[in-house]
């Protein structure tokens, strides 16, 4: 038996900001965002809205899609960088709001790349420690430490959640093999400052764009496959340039690649499980498709799963 996933949910928040509105505060464009980034809008939560308000409506709708109750899970993982406080955790606020009695409870910090180092670890501890059922979710609330008045950072961002109820799955689907890695030296290159997020978005461009098509690789290799072999691409929804490297990379039509940073911006830990429910809601992901997911992330982080889908 190997860890794949039973249940997937999302939640974005209703609140949406347009480029058009961000031209109201801001010395930008419409244009000057979409070619740049791709990105069209971006959602919002409200005042009345924190992370944990998010990542538990997302781990709802998870464990229903999945037919799994809150008290059966045994662990829950949540990865984030905007938690509502620095503690407790995010994972032990919806553990108790949900119900989920018999979990172990922790956040993760690993930025954009979160998400792939939660699934990773949920597959150590189904594969290797027997746990039946593990909740990851990666959630985000971004605006709150986001500078308004900063145009090369502000476009960016947006608020969301993605989660996934893991357990073990038969061998002909699930996780085939993973990569996840660091770089603390490129740590100066994308942080929280006192006055918001601070990005060299040259250096990050760089580093991303050839981080995510040597560990989409990387994991091909492991499973024993080839860029022929993948069906579809769900890179970190970041910047619609730093995608289509992704995608060139692997040699994949445009139709193969998830593409949601254009309606949501880059909601960091959120946006792959966010983007995977939308391209299977609109039938672009199968049953037996070959998955690559790949994320980089602030520390630098980074992180790629190469996957056989089907619940």
């Amino acid at each position: 038996m190997r860890a794949g996933v039973w249940g997937i949910g999302r939640y974005l928040p209703e609140q949406i900001v347009t480029n058009a509105d961000l031209e109201k505060r801001m010395d930008t464009s419409d244009e000057w965002i979409r070619t740049r980034t791709g990105i069209e809008e971006r959602r919002v939560a409200g005042d009345d809205i924190d992370t944990s308000d998010m990542a538990l409506r997302a781990a709802e709708k998870a464990l229903e899609d999945a037919g799994v109750k809150a008290e059966e899970l045994d662990m829950i993982l949540v990865a984030t960088v905007t938690p509502d406080r620095p503690f407790p955790s995010v994972a032990t606020i919806i553990q108790h709001k949900l119900g989920a009695v018999k979990a172990s409870a922790m956040d993760l910090s690993a930025a954009c790349a979160g998400f792939m180092y939660g699934m990773v670890t949920a597959k150590q501890f189904i594969e290797n420690a027997g746990y039946q059922r593990v909740l990851v979710v990666g959630v985000e609330k971004l605006s709150k430490i986001t500078n308004w008045e900063d145009r090369n950072t502000a476009v960016l961002f947006g608020d969301g959640a993605g989660a996934m109820v893991l357990g073990p799955v038969d061998d002909s689907k699930g996780i085939l093999s993973f990569e996840l890695g660091a770089d603390g030296s490129g740590g100066s290159h994308l942080y929280q400052a006192d006055d918001g997020i601070f990005m060299n978005g040259r250096e990050v461009f760089k580093f991303a764009v050839r981080q995510m098509g040597e560990s989409s690789i990387n994991v091909l290799e492991k499973a024993g496959m080839t860029k022929e072999d993948v069906d579809y691409l769900i890179p970190h929804q970041a910047n619609i340039r730093i995608m289509e490297a992704s995608r060139q990379r692997l040699e994949l039509p445009i139709e193969k690649m998830s593409m949601t940073v254009n309606k949501y911006g880059n909601t960091s830990a959120a946006s792959i499980p966010i983007s995977l429910v939308e391209d299977l809601e609109s039938g672009k992901v199968k049953d037996g498709d070959l998955l690559v997911m790949v994320g980089f992330g602030g520390g630098l982080t980074w992180g790629a799963i190469a996957m056989r889908w089907g619940k």
